[in-house]
């Protein structure tokens, strides 16, 4: 059956057809592409093409898909059990390699998804300082628990909704919004409401409003502003993380977080979560402390397997100025065809992070980013689409050039982009 045949069927059982809300195309319209296999770059569809694959399963996929290494600890693994509920030694084997790659991490715990690690990160918070007040920043997506949905970013901003209904005041009432990379907007709030606020949390490169770089010395204002009142600062590297460098972002550009929230990369494809952070905020956490957490998968070995695999391969391959390199060569090749063109766009990127903006001024918050033609970027994603592209159907979403990509790839897209006409 095509994709069509296969997303009416779905509609029949599944609340709009999907299991996560992007991928029903809302904000960019048209049939959602139902997948059938992938391999390095490319997948295949159930309508029989294949594509060059630029999302990579939201940024997990950073050594391409079916790498045959992770596949095959994954089939070792799964070959002498699923899942216990019971300790392995891959869960210490895979703890000592996150510790080891991100020395500021000095304990961390294992969890099932990157929303769960955010959940598990404002607990922790709360329950390390004992005070309740969160500060998060407009646009910046956290996961979809109840007091995240604030002025989120990813798929709420494709639906056009900046919270969520079934969220109660209750559990948003003690949360702060501020704009991203406005420094003195925290400082405001810190100055009155410091002894209150237990933790800011952060993705250090917003990925869920498009890709957008802090402002310099944001984040390390951040990290002086709430050291200052004793407020916990979290990063969160669920797409950050291992992404372009074998550690994290805030191991890299120096800026010392007090828990670190990772996903997606860590399991090289399999779901998974972990929280990071120094041992005396992270033995507040049962069962040496008072913050619970718990769950019958955290750390289950197959994801486990399938994470330090890829995470070795990260280490000993180093595929990142690879990346780097072909993400300025496609960014390079989009703004030179919008010169050309006076087309009102450009592509923003870092490493093989990139997202095309239909606004020709830089983008550096929420509000720069919903002032963009997102209809023009539906015209642009099905453009990519026919000619064997398959990009994130969202204008509020992080592309990826994974470690396997290759120049003529990069050179087909921006071939492909050339003809686009807006």
């Amino acid at each position: 059956m095509s994709s069509a045949n296969w997303f009416e069927r779905a509609k029949a059982v599944i609340p709009g057809g999907v299991n996560s809300p992007v991928r029903a195309f809302n904000s960019v319209g048209g049939t959602p592409v139902y997948f059938t296999s992938g391999k390095g770059t490319t997948v295949q569809t159930e309508d029989g093409t294949q594509l060059i694959d630029f999302c990579g399963s939201w940024g997990p996929l950073i050594l391409g898909h079916a790498r045959e290494e992770v596949v095959d600890v994954v089939q070792r693994t799964a070959a002498n059990g699923m899942t216990f509920g019971a300790n392995t030694r891959l869960e210490a084997q895979f703890a000592e390699l996150l510790c080891h790659q991100v020395p500021e991490m000095e304990m961390v715990r294992l969890v099932n998804s990157g929303t769960e690690a955010v959940m598990t990160a404002i607990r922790l918070a709360r329950g390390y300082t004992n005070r309740q007040k969160i500060i998060k920043f407009e646009g910046c997506y956290h996961g979809h628990t109840d007091y995240m949905l604030v002025a989120s970013g990813s798929g709420l901003l494709t639906g056009g909704i900046s919270s969520s209904a079934g969220v109660s005041e209750t559990a948003t009432a003690e949360i702060f919004v501020a704009p991203y990379n406005d420094l003195e907007a925290v400082q405001a709030i810190l100055n009155e409401h410091g002894s209150d606020i237990a933790a800011v949390i952060v993705e250090p490169i917003a990925g869920n409003m498009g890709l957008i770089e802090p402002a310099p010395g944001f984040l390390e204002g951040l990290r002086t502003a709430t050291a200052d009142v004793g407020t916990l600062l979290i990063f969160d590297e669920v797409i950050n993380g291992f992404r372009l460098c074998p550690t994290t972002y805030g191991h890299m550009c120096g800026v010392h977080p007090d828990i670190t929230t990772l996903g997606k990369i860590i399991g090289g494809g399999l779901p998974i979560g972990a929280i990071g952070g120094t041992r005396a905020i992270m033995e507040h956490l049962a069962p040496l402390g008072p913050v619970y957490q718990a769950g019958t998968l955290s750390g289950n070995p197959v994801a486990v397997a399938a994470g330090m695999k890829t995470i070795e391969l990260l280490r000993d391959e180093a595929p990142y100025l690879k990346m780097d390199i072909l993400g300025r060569r496609l960014a390079n090749g989009i703004n030179q065809c919008a010169q050309q063109k006076k087309a009102d766009l450009h592509c923003a990127r870092r490493g093989g992070m990139f997202t095309p903006f239909f606004r020709k001024e830089p983008v550096h918050n929420l509000d720069d980013s919903k002032a963009c033609d997102q209809q023009a970027h539906a015209r642009y994603f099905h453009h990519m689409l026919q000619h064997g592209f398959y990009t994130p159907p969202s204008g509020f979403e992080v592309a990826f050039i994974s470690g396997v990509h290759t120049t003529a790839q990069i050179d087909a897209f921006i071939s492909a982009f050339d003809q686009f006409e807006g």
